[in-house]
């Protein structure tokens, strides 16, 4: 499960190997933002659909194909979305067109920002992800949009907690609802700069979360000869 490559295909293509490297995986779950802030969005999508995989729509996929108002973007992610949708050919427009914005595969749910609301929706505290519990059926909700990876759960009283999904520790799925977020890979913002993302081995019901180094230099090049706003640049190196 990975979620925001954000056009980082250096940090895309670094995932990709881990995963291999880790024995595979018979589908890749992609949590949305294939594309925006970086400087391969076309790229990105080729690869992604090389792979068996589903994925949800992210707010910078609408944005970038016209479907989402990009009038709440910041400055520079307007700048980068209206730049990538340049780079879109028709068929990466019907691809991202095509996408649901929910998914759900046995038990889990997937979307992008929250259940409540798919899109958009930052879910970044225990107050905002225990609301969003009511919003979908199955035990496990699996989401991006923040950049940070987190879990929330929700014990037998109602109550929910939230803690930071750390590397190296494996996340055991049991009875209680949980909703999971994997982190960005193409853009973290945890302060730390390495690519993030997770695998569910559904043998032994356990999501482990993975940090993988990659050529910040390179994007951050590419994204330097196209133009893109200095400010983007620079964060990669800071995961921030």
């Amino acid at each position: 499960m990975l979620a925001d490559i954000h056009a980082n295909l250096a940090a895309f293509t670094a995932v990709l190997a881990d995963i291999e490297r880790r024995g595979g995986v018979e589908e890749v779950w992609c949590l949305g933002d294939v594309v925006g802030y970086g400087p391969d969005p076309s790229q990105c999508i080729e690869l992604l659909r090389q792979h068996n995989h589903v994925m949800v729509s992210g707010n910078h996929d609408l944005a970038a194909i016209g479907k989402l108002d990009i009038t709440n973007f910041n400055p520079d992610a307007a700048y980068a979305c209206r730049w990538a949708a340049r780079q879109l050919s028709p068929e990466d427009t019907q691809y991202l067109d095509s996408l649901p914005s929910v998914i759900e595969k046995g038990d889990f749910t997937l979307v992008h920002g929250s259940p409540r609301e798919p899109v958009w929706e930052y879910l970044v505290s225990s107050g905002g992800a225990k609301e969003n519990f009511a919003y979908f059926k199955s035990r496990f909700c699996l989401l991006g949009h923040s950049h940070m990876p987190l879990v929330f759960k929700l014990d037998e009283n109602g109550n929910c907690s939230s803690a930071q999904f750390s590397p190296g520790i494996g996340l055991v799925l049991s009875k209680r609802r949980m909703i999971i977020n994997p982190g960005g890979v193409g853009q973290p913002r945890d302060g730390d700069p390495r690519a993030s993302y997770a695998i569910y081995d559904s043998d032994g019901a356990v999501v482990k979360l993975y940090r993988v180094p990659y050529d910040i230099r390179a994007t951050q090049t590419r994204m330097v000869r196209q133009n893109l706003p200095m400010r983007l640049v620079v964060r990669l190196q800071h995961g921030v």
